[in-house]
């Protein structure tokens, strides 16, 4: 959500929502290997969970350090993939997210009921509502932060709030460290 926030306001909305749409479609990849159980294998698996874990880690760091340097999408090295980054980086940010992968394995075995449908079928149901939820919440977060961005890139302080963001970033991988020990 950070990263969507930072994008929009420095970015504008239209980079914001292909965020949004990789985010999504991050989520919705953790969901088909749920519904086909392949991600309850990763999970379980401590080497595999550490190295998903760590990649997170660093690639966030990694948007941090772009986003304090001010390096846009646009710039030189970038002008092939100008329409499509914003996409892949927010289907990267949330595909080395391992509490994406948990909520997926923990959480949503919990709401499925045994006597009822088939599992596959009340999984993709109940993940197409989290997606939903997920792509209105994010999409409210690119809106928002679109609009505060157009004015605070008028002003002198749009250095100093695009480092502001910068930080949050960096410390949503710390927290991302101590939190999924």
């Amino acid at each position: 959500m950070g990263y969507l926030a930072a994008l929009s306001a420095s970015q504008g909305r239209a980079a914001g929502f292909k965020a949004v749409l990789g985010v999504t479609a991050g989520l919705a990849f953790y969901m088909l290997l749920a519904v086909l159980g392949v991600a309850e294998i990763i999970a379980a698996a401590p080497l595999v969970y550490g190295a998903l874990r760590w990649a997170g880690v660093l690639y966030l760091l990694y948007l941090a350090w772009e986003a304090w340097r001010g390096a846009s999408e646009t710039s030189p090295g970038h002008a092939r993939d100008v329409d499509h980054a914003p996409f892949w980086r927010g289907f990267t940010a949330n595909v080395l997210n391992p509490k994406a992968l948990m909520f997926y394995v923990a959480l949503l075995p919990g709401f499925i009921a045994a006597d009822h449908a088939p599992f596959w079928m009340q999984a993709l149901i109940l993940g197409s509502l989290h997606l939903a939820i997920s792509f209105l919440v994010h999409s409210l977060i690119v809106l928002g932060a679109s609009h505060a961005g157009s004015s605070i890139a008028q002003s002198r302080s749009a250095v100093t709030v695009r480092r502001g963001l910068a930080v949050g970033i960096a410390l949503i991988a710390v927290w991302l460290v101590w939190e999924t020990r």
